[in-house]
């Protein structure tokens, strides 16, 4: 269905969304340790959807999302983060990421936004 690269600094967070996303019918066409890895990478491989974790080195989830958005005002960007990190998920959906997931991952929410964010399902 959809061409998505997996941007995580936890390298079986990245394997758990891949299996994920490829057992929803997606492909993983990238993947990206830290923000600054994310948006040289976008830019080359020009995916259809973004999935974003916050905390990470170099560069931070909401900073990539910035710049990936300055490049690509079209980019569809969702953000992933932890229980608790509510004021920073604020902060990337206002920075242009148009959905989150919370960790841990549940297949069923991660496809769910996927779909959403791709205009596959009606926003509620």
């Amino acid at each position: 269905m959809a061409k998505i690269m997996v941007v995580d600094d936890a390298a079986f967070m990245r394997m758990m969304l891949r299996t994920m996303l490829i057992e929803g019918g997606h492909e993983v066409v990238g993947e990206a340790a830290n923000g600054l890895e994310a948006v040289q990478l976008y830019m080359k491989i020009k995916p259809e959807l973004v999935t974003m974790d916050i905390t990470m080195p170099e560069m931070d989830g909401v900073e990539a999302v910035k710049e990936i958005r300055k490049l690509d005002p079209a980019a569809k960007i969702i953000m992933c983060s932890a229980m608790g990190q509510k004021a920073m998920v604020v902060q990337a959906i206002t920075s242009g990421a148009k959905d989150f997931i919370v960790k841990p991952f549940q297949k069923e929410r991660v496809l769910e936004s996927v779909d959403k964010v791709l205009g596959v399902l009606p926003v509620p």
